[in-house]
C-alpha cells in the first residue's frame, strides 16, 4: 500500500454514499422500494388532508409521541448524578425495552392490523399478506436506513457511509435517531384512527420503556467521554424523533382504508428490526444475557398485562 493511500483524506458524504450504494446495490434498492412505498402511502395521506377527510387521531398521536419524548427525557436526567451503572443494570434495563417493544409489536400492532385487515378483505390469508406486505416494507426502511445512515454504537463502533467526516456526537445522535423514529411510527399508526385500545396500550408501554432507554443512552454518550450536561441534552434532544415520527405514522395510515393495517404491519417490522439487530445483542455482547433475557422476559410479561388492561 502506497503512503498516498494510508495519508488519504476521508471521502466526503455523497462520494461516499455513492461508493456505499455501489457496494450494496441490492440494500440499496430495498431501501429505495421501502422510501417509494412510504412516499406513496403519504402522498395519499396529504390528499385526504387537503379534501378535509384526515381523522382526529393526528392530534392524539402528537400527544402520544410527545408523551414519548417526556419519558426519554425523564429516563436521561439521572444521568446528571449517576455518571455511571453497572453494565449487568443496563443491560437488564435494555432487555426490559426490548421485552416491551417485542409484546407491542405483537399484541398493539400486529394483531389490531390483521384484524383490520380482515375487515377489509373478509380473507384471513389475504389480510395476513397486508399486515406482512406492511412488515417488508418496516425491514426495508430500518435495514437501508442502517446500512446508509452513518452512526456509531456503544460496543461496535462508527458504520455507514462517511462516518469518517462525522463527529462522534452526531454519529451517537444518528445511532439513537434509528431507535426513536420506529417508536413515534408505531404511535402514530396506532392513534391514527382514534382507537384508544389500540393506541393507548402501545403508547404506555413506548413511555414506560423510554426511560430506561434515556438514561442507557445518556450513560453511553458520557462513557464516550462528553460531559454529563452535555450527554443528557443529546439524549433529551433525541426523544424529538418520536413526536416527529408519530406524525409521519399517522400521515402513513390516515388515508385509504387499506393502508391502516399496512402501517401497523410496517411500524411492527421497523421496530422487531430494532430489537432483533441492535437492543438484544447489545445485552448480549458482555456475559450478563441471563439478566437481558429475564429483563425481556419481564417487560414482555408487563407489555401484555397492560395490553389487557387498557385494550
Amino acid at each position: 500500500m502506497s503512503d498516498h493511500t494510508l495519508t488519504s483524506p476521508p471521502l466526503g458524504w455523497q462520494a461516499a454514499l455513492r461508493q456505499h450504494v455501489n457496494a450494496h446495490p441490492r440494500v440499496a434498492m430495498a431501501l429505495a422500494v421501502a422510501l417509494v412505498g412510504v412516499l406513496l402511502l403519504l402522498l395519499q395521506s396529504i390528499v385526504a388532508m387537503l379534501s378535509g377527510d384526515l381523522p382526529d387521531g393526528a392530534r392524539y398521536g402528537l400527544i402520544g409521541g410527545l408523551a414519548g419524548f417526556t419519558a426519554t427525557a425523564l429516563g436521561a436526567l439521572p444521568a446528571l448524578v449517576l455518571r455511571s451503572i453497572s453494565q449487568k443494570v443496563e443491560d437488564t434495563m435494555l432487555g426490559f425495552a426490548a421485552g416491551m417493544m417485542l409484546a407491542a409489536s405483537a399484541f398493539s400492532l400486529l394483531l389490531p392490523g390483521l384484524e383490520a385487515a380482515e375487515t377489509l378483505t373478509g380473507n384471513p390469508f389475504l389480510a395476513a399478506t397486508v399486515v406482512v406486505l406492511g412488515m417488508l416494507l418496516g425491514v426495508l426502511l430500518m435495514l437501508g436506513l442502517d446500512q446508509f445512515t452513518p452512526h456509531e454504537h456503544d460496543k461496535t463502533g462508527p458504520c455507514g457511509p462517511g462516518h469518517e467526516s462525522c463527529s462522534r456526537v452526531w454519529l451517537f445522535v444518528f445511532a439513537i435517531a434509528l431507535h426513536n423514529l420506529p417508536e413515534g411510527m408505531a404511535i402514530g399508526v396506532s392513534f391514527s384512527q382514534g382507537d384508544m385500545r389500540v393506541g393507548l396500550p402501545l403508547t404506555t408501554a413506548i413511555a414506560l420503556q423510554d426511560i430506561p432507554e434515556g438514561l442507557a443512552v445518556a450513560l453511553a454518550i458520557i462513557a464516550a467521554g462528553y460531559r454529563p450536561a452535555m450527554a443528557v441534552l443529546i439524549a433529551i434532544l433525541s426523544g424529538l424523533l418520536e413526536p416527529i415520527g408519530a406524525l409521519v405514522g399517522v400521515g402513513l395510515s390516515s388515508g385509504l382504508a387499506i393502508a391502516y393495517p399496512i402501517g401497523l404491519g410496517l411500524a411492527a417490522g421497523a421496530m422487531l428490526f430494532v430489537v432483533s439487530h441492535e437492543v438484544i445483542p447489545e445485552t448480549h455482547r458482555n456475559g450478563h444475557q441471563t439478566f437481558a433475557t429475564l429483563g425481556l422476559m419481564g417487560g414482555f410479561a408487563l407489555m401484555m398485562t397492560l395490553d389487557t388492561a387498557l385494550g
